[in-house]
């Protein structure tokens, strides 16, 4: 089993920023990516960021220059640094880890992001 645990949301002004954490935990071999998805009500899920095994990132066009994803080295847990928030931005927050060698995809329950004056 692996689990995945987010936190670090919360309620922001327009401008200001949050880091959200995604700790992975269990049975975990390989992770070959880990990335955070975004979900606002009545919206389709969207990709915000994501991290790779050998260090490489995407980033939704919409948060591109804003967001900064990193891990620690040993991919316990994953941040997104979110900077110059906006109110488009409000959403739940979801962690996703692709764990393999299967491999199979991991999520977390979600953190609320509410970007609001």
């Amino acid at each position: 089993q692996v689990q995945l645990v987010e936190s670090g949301g919360g309620l922001v002004q327009p401008g200001g920023s949050l880091r959200l954490s995604c700790a992975a935990s269990g049975s975990i071999f390989s992770i070959n990516a880990m990335g955070w998805y975004r979900q606002a009500p009545g919206k389709q899920r969207e990709l915000v960021a994501r991290i790779a095994l050998g260090g490489m990132t995407r980033y939704a066009d919409s948060v591109k220059g804003r967001f900064t994803i990193s891990r620690d080295g040993a991919w316990d847990t994953v941040y997104l640094q979110m900077n110059s928030l906006k109110p488009e931005d409000t959403a739940d927050y979801y962690c996703n880890a692709e764990i393999g060698p299967t491999p199979y995809d991991y999520w977390g329950q979600g953190t609320q992001v509410t970007v609001s004056s």
